[in-house]
């Protein structure tokens, strides 16, 4: 069993290069965001309190995002939940719901999971651990492309986010013990992906001999 455990700012390139890591390797890809979007798109239909209906959704967090086994990849991108679901991750009961949840997802098989804390809390043992980052900017760039919006309106609402992250009481955003660091500003998606991939080609070599 072998878990990767990629984390970092939203800009940064989680998802796209976990997806990828993961089919490189033919592991089980897990986005962990989703699944507190999931809990924010439930709450926001149901008018109910996150942690209230946090212990009660069936996630699955793949390629395709199923809630109760709906499919909601685009619905949990939408702006407005985006928004709701960086409040629902700062609940803390919230967060240990769905950090049981992960955790038991993990347990078994070869796993590429990405999110704001997998390797500090989800995963900490993880056998890979990444921090993904980028300048700000870059960041802004990024997502602007992918959500087709204006680029200083993502740059003002993520350092937002990003403020709330990393200052939050219940697992703050930052690197964990052992990450190594990688700066993707510049590098193109397959020279991040081969870095990622590379890591974890010598963690199993090393555990063979």
């Amino acid at each position: 069993m072998t878990i990767v455990a990629i984390d970092g700012p939203a800009g940064a390139g989680k998802s796209t290069v976990a997806r990828e890591v993961a089919r490189r390797l033919g592991f089980t890809y897990m986005n962990s965001g989703a699944m507190y979007r999931c809990v924010a798109l439930a709450a926001t239909e149901r008018g109910a309190e996150p942690r209230d209906v946090a212990t009660t959704l069936a996630i699955e967090p793949g390629e395709q995002v199923l809630l109760d086994g709906r499919e909601v990849t685009a619905l949990i991108r939408e702006p407005a939940i985006t928004e709701a679901a960086s409040r629902v991750a700062a609940d803390p009961s919230v967060r240990a719901a769905l950090v049981d949840m992960q955790r038991q997802m993990l347990a078994t098989g070869d796993w590429v999971a990405e999110g704001r804390d997998i390797a500090t809390v989800v995963a900490p043992d993880a056998d890979v651990k990444v921090f993904l980052t980028a300048d700000p900017a870059e960041r802004a760039r990024r997502r602007a492309v992918e959500l087709g919006a204006d680029r200083s309106t993502v740059l003002a609402e993520q350092a937002i986010r990003d403020e709330r992250d990393s200052t939050r009481e219940h697992s703050p955003l930052k690197p964990a013990p052992g990450s190594v660091v990688l700066d993707t500003t510049g590098l193109r998606f397959d020279e991040v992906v081969d870095r990622v991939v590379g890591l974890v080609d010598r963690a199993r070599g090393a555990v063979e001999h």
